[in-house]
This record gives structure tokens, C-alpha cells and sequence, in this order.
């Protein structure tokens, strides 16, 4: 055995572990029983452990050094090396106990919020994501003191690597200033063409779930490897080889769950285009979340909000919900896509305020990770905070402060991905364009196989072989840009 392939052995190992915790993940959220949650705990806790033990051990540390100096390498090997170096960094500054405790501590908030939300009380969720935030920020100081970051980039960085705070300000300050007017000129100009006809439920649950599951068909995703299934919040997750996707759904509106099917579909199709050759080394895994974010907004905001896509799924709709008349145009139902408002539930915003959602969600984390917030002051916080982005204030915590699981979940960082990765997509979106041709006209003959591929060829099968910054540029021209997104949004809601 090299020192490479030994390498390569132990992150296949610990690789194996982490794709056993994922569907631990999933079947918690969508399957597990209210009373499984301290054997989870344990579960999860152990298996923590063991990875920790792995992705920190001295015989890594040992073969990655080694295998620094094995000239016969090729790029792909080289980059794999350079991604175990950089995970191996940060994992060797946490020490054990602190894993175990981290993870047991997650694993419980969790299960307190899924109680907590529907019964909007934020006071029994409290202590639980107090725990949750201190061994979180425990870890994230851990890992700043070793790599030099400042606090919040050393947590950012478990998400997106090489992403600073200075650069989050700057998209972000801008898309601040640039909504309020912005915002104000689409709802007039919505106002201006009316409403739409209203779609008349109610929509049979079963019904959306057969019909979103052949959507998902056409669009790409491979059911011998994934399945779809129900949960308090949609995520993907589960391993490339065995996706597990879940959304929610109500009976009063198909559109919301329809939105959630497709966006983790996009995240499920990265993960399905990741190369096998690579499978359980860190250079075969998604880059980071920035573009993660972009494929999954790639497929719900370029794609299926568009008035081509709308004119694709508008027969399939209609009869599936024994539908007919005006109202069931793809012209009408695009208009109930990409309808804008002021709203309170992120994952049920439109393109043009979701960004708000997320800066109000980084501004808080920037505000608990300084000291100048407390955790017991979030909901007061989260009014504030909206109010003065949206001109809203939410009249409960299950609107506000209690209706994402990230936090409850221990991922602290994680936000400021969501609306980096919408801009990304409008880049994608529109080199994919350049290249393929008419684009809207092959989705609107519910031709998605092109777009799949070239998503294929130049973001999912390009792993973490490059940065973001140097597979974006390879994809589209340049790096992360907002001016494609405000672009984007100018043409749908403004001229189009």
C-alpha cells in the first residue's frame, strides 16, 4: 500500500460512517419514532466519535504527509490530498469529547424543535439551542485558534471554504440597499397587470406526491438511488448513492411543496453527478455549499419558476388535480411562481425577498457570535431585524425564530450560502444559455437532459477538484457576480 492509497483507505472509512450518520439524519427527520431520540443521540454521538477519531488520527496526519511528496500523483489524487490536509486541520483542533458532546447536544435540540415549532413555544426550545450554540461556538474557537480565522470564518468555512466575512458584507450590503426600491417597483408592477386566477383547491397530498415524483423523473433524478419522503422541514440528504429527499405539504396550496420537491431535487442531482471514482474522498464530495445552493436554485428559481417550465408542468398539473380552464395555463401559473410579497417563512419566498431572509439570518449570527445578542432576545431580534428589511414583523416564533432547523441542528454558517448560491445560479443559468442554445424552448418541450448534462460536466462531476471560485470561472467566465442575478430579477418581474 502507498502512502496515498493509505490515505485514501482511511477516508473511505471514515467516508462510510459519515453516509450511515446521514441516513441516521434523514430517518430521524422523516421516520423516527418521537421516543427513538436519546438512543439517536447515542447513535450519532458514537459514530461522531469514530469519524472524528479516523479524519484526526495520527495515521492520517502520517500518510497525508507523506503523500505530499509522491510526485506521481495526478491533479485529481493532488487535490484529493489538499482537501484531506485541509478537513484533517480542522478535525485535529476538536478534541473528542468535544465531538461527542457537540453532536449529542444537536441531536437533542433537534428533537426538542420538532416539537417546539408547532406549538410555537421558543421558551421550551431555548435551553436545548443554548447548548447547541455554546458547543457549536466551542468548536468554531477551537478551529479559529489553529487556523488563524477570525470566529465566524472558522465556522462559515465548515460550509463553504476560503469564504470571508468581507465578502458576505459586500454582496449582501449591496442587495440590502438595492431591494427596498427594487421590491416596491415589482409590487406596482404587479399590481399594475392584476391578480391571478386563483387555483381552487383543495390538492389531494397523495395526488402531489405522485405527480411532483414524476416531475422529479423528467427533471433527472434517479429513483433507483434516492427516494422522496415527508418532514417538518424539506432537506436533502443521504449519500450520492442513496439520496433522501423530504418536503411538506398542504392540502390549501400545491405550490409551496411543489417549489421544495424541485429545489432539493437540484441539491439531488449534484449529489447523483458526483464522479464514483471518487466516492468517500473529500475531492469527490460537493464543493461547498454556495454551489450546492446553486444547483438546488439552478432548478427551482431559473428553471421552474419560469413561464417555459410553467407551460411544460400545466397539463401534467391539471390533470393530475382533475383541473381545466384559464386558470390552468402555464401563463397564469407562472404568475402564481413567481408572484412576490412580503412574507415571513423563508423557504416559501419568492426570488426577490428570500436574499432578506437570509441577511437577516447572517446579521443574527454575526450579532450571537460577538456577544452583543442573546440567545433569550432572538425573537425580539428576528422582529426587528425583519421589520426593518421587509417592513414586516411576525406575530409568532413558529413565523419567525423557530421556523428553520439550522440552528437547532447546530449549523451555524450555513445561511449566507443560501443567497451567494442564488446569485451563482443566475451565472450558471446563463452560461448554460450561452451554450446550449434556447434553453427556455427544449424546458418548455420538457427537454431537461441538455441542461442536466452541462450541469454535469461543468459543476457536479467537478467535485471539489477546484475552488468555488476556480470552478465558477472555469463554468461561466468569471467568478461569483450579483449583477447576473440582479439581472435576472429585473427581466422576470420588471420587463418580462
Amino acid at each position: 500500500m502507498t502512502n496515498y492509497t493509505a490515505m485514501e483507505a482511511l477516508n473511505a472509512k471514515a467516508g462510510t460512517l459519515s453516509e450511515a450518520l446521514s441516513i441516521l439524519y434523514w430517518d430521524q427527520q422523516s421516520m423516527m419514532p418521537s421516543g427513538g431520540g436519546p438512543s439517536r443521540s447515542d447513535q450519532t454521538a458514537l459514530l461522531e466519535t469514530m469519524v472524528h477519531d479516523i479524519t484526526a488520527g495520527r495515521a492520517l496526519g502520517e500518510a497525508i504527509e507523506a503523500a505530499e511528496g509522491d510526485n506521481a500523483l495526478n491533479p485529481w489524487q493532488r487535490a484529493n490530498v489538499e482537501e484531506t490536509k485541509r478537513s484533517y486541520i480542522r478535525a485535529t483542533a476538536i478534541p473528542s469529547d468535544l465531538v461527542a458532546a457537540k453532536s449529542k447536544a444537536e441531536s437533542h435540540a433537534l428533537a426538542i424543535w420538532q416539537e417546539a415549532r408547532p406549538n410555537n413555544d421558543f421558551a421550551a426550545a431555548l435551553p436545548a439551542l443554548r447548548d447547541c450554540f455554546n458547543l457549536a461556538k466551542q468548536a468554531g474557537q477551537a478551529i479559529a485558534d489553529k487556523t488563524g480565522q477570525p470566529l465566524y470564518e472558522a465556522m462559515i468555512d465548515g460550509f463553504e471554504p476560503g469564504l470571508t466575512v468581507a465578502q458576505i458584507d459586500a454582496v449582501f450590503d449591496d442587495y440590502a440597499a438595492f431591494l427596498p426600491d427594487f421590491l416596491d417597483d415589482v409590487l406596482a408592477a404587479q399590481q399594475a397587470r392584476g391578480e391571478p386566477l386563483p387555483l381552487d383547491g383543495p390538492f389531494d397530498i397523495q395526488t402531489q406526491r405522485h405527480v411532483f415524483q414524476d416531475i422529479m423523473k423528467a427533471v433527472g433524478f434517479d429513483f433507483d438511488h434516492g427516494r422522496l419522503d415527508t418532514s417538518a422541514h424539506p432537506f436533502c440528504g443521504g449519500t450520492p448513492a442513496d439520496v433522501r429527499m423530504t418536503t411538506r405539504y398542504r392540502d390549501e396550496d400545491f405550490m409551496d411543496a411543489m417549489m421544495g420537491v424541485l429545489h432539493e431535487t437540484g441539491h439531488a442531482l449534484y449529489e447523483q453527478g458526483l464522479p464514483k471514482d471518487y466516492a468517500r474522498q473529500p475531492v469527490g464530495l460537493a464543493r461547498g455549499m454556495v454551489l450546492h445552493e446553486s444547483q438546488s436554485l439552478t432548478i427551482e428559481m431559473q428553471v421552474v419558476r419560469s413561464r417555459a417550465f410553467m407551460n411544460y408542468a400545466a397539463p401534467m398539473l391539471a390533470k393530475a388535480f382533475g383541473k381545466s380552464g384559464p386558470a390552468w395555463t402555464g401563463e397564469n401559473l407562472s404568475r402564481h411562481a413567481a408572484r412576490v410579497e412580503r412574507s415571513f417563512i423563508r423557504v416559501e419566498a419568492d426570488e426577490v425577498t428570500y436574499p432578506a431572509h437570509v441577511i437577516l439570518r447572517y446579521r443574527l449570527e454575526k450579532a450571537l457570535l460577538s456577544g452583543d445578542l442573546d440567545l433569550a432576545d432572538l425573537p425580539a431580534a428576528w422582529g426587528d431585524g425583519l421589520e426593518a428589511l421587509l417592513g414586516i414583523r411576525p406575530k409568532t416564533d413558529r413565523e419567525g425564530c423557530l421556523q428553520d432547523i439550522h440552528w437547532y441542528s447546530g449549523a451555524f454558517g450555513y445561511f449566507p450560502t443560501y443567497s451567494l448560491g442564488a446569485m451563482c445560479a443566475a451565472q450558471v443559468f446563463n452560461a448554460a444559455r450561452e451554450n446550449l442554445g434556447d434553453v427556455e424552448a427544449q424546458i418548455e418541450r420538457g427537454e431537461f437532459a441538455p441542461l442536466v448534462q452541462w450541469l454535469r460536466d461543468n459543476v457536479h462531476g467537478k467535485a471539489s477538484s477546484g475552488s468555488t471560485d476556480e470552478i465558477l470561472t472555469a463554468a461561466t467566465g468569471s467568478g461569483l457576480r450579483a449583477d447576473a442575478f440582479k439581472a435576472h430579477l429585473r427581466k422576470r418581474y420588471l420587463d418580462g
